[in-house]
């Protein structure tokens, strides 16, 4: 999301330009670490007057710090991609492809949609291919030729189908979707799951409830023939944000690491990184500042104030307590003697 006070924070005010890079520098490793990063941009890339909610409308810099700090690809069809209608549709798509960023989800018209909608993602010869869809706009139409993918059966049906008819290894679907705020997935959210997996979808990657949700990952089984495996996130909370509510001040970064035996590609391991939104104050300025929890959980000295501290801790303990009982083979990856680990504990 990109709040006014985000907006604001990020402005220079003797340049009048905007950075966002500091946003970013305390995960910038962890978001490089990846073969592939893709982000849910919740924002349009419309250009000026720029604007918080309910409209959002956030400067270029935003998409240039999630590029230089690791983001290789946006999903961008959520509730906010009509926000600046048509012309701000098709500017947020000219500013990510300026920079050489992967998207799909929104389009500037439907000869685009046809040639981008399956964004196909190559490494180590593993193809993965992307999808992405939203519930709704806010009630706000897609103008014409503008297209945003939504949540509709027999769309996805017909997309599911023609990405598998490629040489794709797996598909994941991103999907906007849920009642806010809420830590338990709707029916709507768990009918669209069953909805996709019925048609053979590997993994499904929910946002929009700005809380965390549960993770369900199924291991491959034998059956008829065919080998099947299935992981969900049903919402990823709020990655950077101004909302600062017990449970909304943060989210997580969700890892898959595939691998290829056979000509089978599988899913290695699955897991998350907690992640807080740091909201800092230095010489009267707000400064905002994404931190993975685990490594900063037990650095007290870095926070500035005792309350950021324990805001952030109540944040860890409120996640670690949701994913205990309710996550399913999906764990937190955890900081320890320098480096990263997955906690199977």
């Amino acid at each position: 999301m990109g709040h006014g006070p985000q907006i604001k924070a990020a402005l220079n005010d003797s340049s009048k330009t905007y950075s966002y890079q500091d946003m970013f520098k305390h995960i910038k490793e962890e978001v490089s670490d990846a073969d592939f990063t893709i982000a849910n941009l919740e924002v349009t890339l419309a250009g000026k007057p720029y604007q918080g909610y309910p409209q959002f409308s956030s400067p270029d810099a935003l998409a240039l710090a999630c590029k230089t700090n690791g983001i290789d690809a946006f999903v961008m069809a959520n509730n906010h991609s009509c926000d600046r209608g048509g012309d701000g549709i098709k500017r947020s798509i000219d500013v990510v492809e300026k920079l050489n960023l992967l998207h799909t989800g929104t389009f500037k018209n439907n000869k685009d949609r046809d040639s981008l909608n399956l964004l196909i993602l190559t490494k180590n010869n593993i193809k993965v291919g992307i999808l992405n869809y939203t519930y709704g706009t806010n009630g706000l139409p897609f103008p014409n030729p503008t297209y945003v993918n939504l949540i509709d059966t027999a769309l996805m049906a017909k997309d599911i189908l023609a990405a598998q008819e490629t040489d794709i290894d797996k598909l994941i679907v991103f999907t906007h979707w849920g009642k806010e705020y809420k830590e338990q997935p709707d029916n709507f959210q768990l009918n669209t799951a069953r909805f996709l997996f019925s048609k053979k979808v590997d993994v499904v990657i929910g946002s929009h409830p700005h809380v965390l949700q549960k993770m369900i990952y199924v291991p491959k089984q034998e059956s008829q023939d065919k080998i099947n495996e299935s992981f969900i996130v049903y919402s990823l909370g709020n990655y950077v944000s101004n909302q600062r509510d017990r449970r909304k001040d943060g989210g997580c970064m969700v890892k898959i690491t595939l691998e290829k035996n056979n000509e089978i590609v599988s899913i290695k391991e699955c897991g998350y990184y907690l992640t807080w939104v740091y909201k800092k104050f230095i010489g009267g300025k707000i400064n905002y500042h994404v931190l993975p929890c685990s490594r900063f959980e037990n650095d007290s000295t870095f926070f500035n104030k005792k309350e950021d501290f324990s805001k952030m801790k109540l944040f860890i303990d409120d996640s670690r307590k949701l994913f205990k009982e309710h996550n399913l083979s999906v764990n937190e990856y955890v900081y320890q003697d320098s480096s990263w680990t997955i906690n199977n504990n």
